[in-house]
């Protein structure tokens, strides 16, 4: 059992996720509004406790609002003011005497809707949050996108109204100043679930604008939010969304961007954050990293569990076995961070890559492949004293074939003597 936490601004909430991805319990606890960083933790703590688990538990994964540090060791989420530069993981591991693993918890919703939710087989997706902040989560070619400090995805920072209300990261007229719960409050005087049409159709616009840059840069096709601003808005936020996006996502390979509801709904971010905890063990997704043979969790020989999607790689493990062709309709092969679905871990080259040092058709030191030359001669020609097939022993030649040195080239004009092009060419 995975303990999974959700630190968000308006709660923190904890609950236990099977390896297959089902929520099996949950607690929460409204996010104290303090500037006390201990005060908080004491809070998150106490709701992680309460969640139980029998002693079942091996890891904890965490999403997390951001920015943060790399592997999330530091955390500064935008809308806890009373955590800046908290260390959340390590506090965290003391506490529960167990593996703690945290990501963005976009990042983290992310993982659960291409686990079991709306993009469940999709290779290219966007996972968004839109609640008390504005965040995202990016998975292209199959591969959670995670920056050099694991930030990637944060499209609550996309500016969409270029005058627009300051935001709390310095800048003004970010997604997040203008649609999360907090920025509507501040523009209405109202809070966010008292909505009248007009903010709920801006509220969607807004975001439709956000997601047609990111699928025109990105060439992606799906945009899966949740949040309680999106979900609780509803049909009304997603038609608006989905007319913008429409209307500004114009080129050949955007102009289907499609912006869905989060399959997993309110269970989402829960879901996600036992996925960081799974994935961290190396137990989420890929067939090399799912709980290995007789694993805990894990099925004999490490097989992918139904309704596992292919890959999702847990950091510094690539997808085994066969990789489907791209295209259209091909599963998703996910690769670790920084790296590509198709290559295997470091100092193991895949097939066609090179080992260290040389080109990937050529076989280890001293042992030539096939149309590889042996030391000093050619790939088609054996070794001393051995001719091969059709090819003439010592001797005098036979009409056609080359005289032994250097072959001018052939062709029209060729010296007598000179072989053409050919096998032996």
């Amino acid at each position: 059992m995975a303990l999974a936490i959700d630190v968000g601004g308006t709660k923190l909430a904890a609950g236990l996720v099977t390896p297959g991805g089902e929520l099996v319990a949950r607690a929460a606890a409204a996010t104290p509004r303090t500037e006390d960083p201990e005060r908080l933790f004491g809070v998150l703590a106490a709701v992680a406790a309460s969640v139980g688990g029998d002693g079942d538990i091996v890891v904890c994964g965490v999403g997390s609002g951001g920015p943060m540090s790399s592997g999330g060791e530091e955390v500064s989420p935008l809308n806890i003011p009373g955590w800046r530069g908290f260390p959340l993981r390590r506090r965290l591991a003391e506490t529960l005497g167990l593996p703690v693993y945290v990501d963005n918890d976009a990042k983290a919703l992310a993982l659960a809707e291409g686990w079991r939710g709306a993009a469940a087989e999709v290779a290219d997706f966007l996972a968004m949050v839109v609640s008390t902040g504005v965040g995202g989560g990016v998975v292209l070619d199959g591969r959670l996108l995670d920056g050099a400090a694991g930030n990637a995805g944060h499209i609550g920072h996309v500016v969409v109204e270029p005058d627009g209300r300051a935001c709390r990261c310095g800048g003004r007229g970010c997604l997040e100043a203008e649609v999360s719960g907090p920025a509507i409050a501040a523009i209405t005087g109202r809070p966010a679930a008292e909505a009248g049409p007009a903010v709920v159709e801006r509220t969607g616009r807004l975001v439709g604008r956000a997601v047609a840059s990111v699928a025109n840069l990105l060439d992606l096709r799906l945009a899966v939010v949740g949040g309680s601003v999106a979900l609780g808005f509803g049909e009304p936020f997603f038609t608006a969304a989905q007319r913008e996006l429409s209307a500004r996502a114009r080129l050949d390979f955007s102009r289907e961007a499609r912006i869905v509801p989060a399959g997993l709904g309110a269970d989402g971010p829960l879901v996600g954050a036992g996925a960081v905890g799974w994935r961290g063990l190396g137990r989420f997704g890929g067939s090399g990293g799912w709980g290995g043979p007789g694993g805990p969790g894990g099925p004999p020989g490490g097989a992918r569990p139904p309704g596992v999607p292919p890959g999702l790689a847990p950091p510094g493990v690539a997808p085994s076995g066969p990789r489907p062709p791209a295209g259209p309709g091909a599963p998703p092969a996910i690769a670790p961070p920084g790296g590509r679905g198709d290559i295997a871990p470091p100092g193991v080259p895949p097939p066609g890559l090179a080992p260290p040092g040389g080109r990937g058709d050529i076989a280890p030191p001293g042992v030539p492949p096939p149309g590889v030359a042996p030391p000093g001669g050619r790939g088609d020609i054996a070794p001393p004293a051995t001719a091969p097939p059709d090819v003439a022993p010592p001797g005098p030649r036979p009409p056609g074939v080359a005289p032994p040195g250097p072959r001018p080239p052939g062709g029209p004009g060729a010296p007598p003597g000179v072989a053409p092009p050919g096998p032996h060419g």
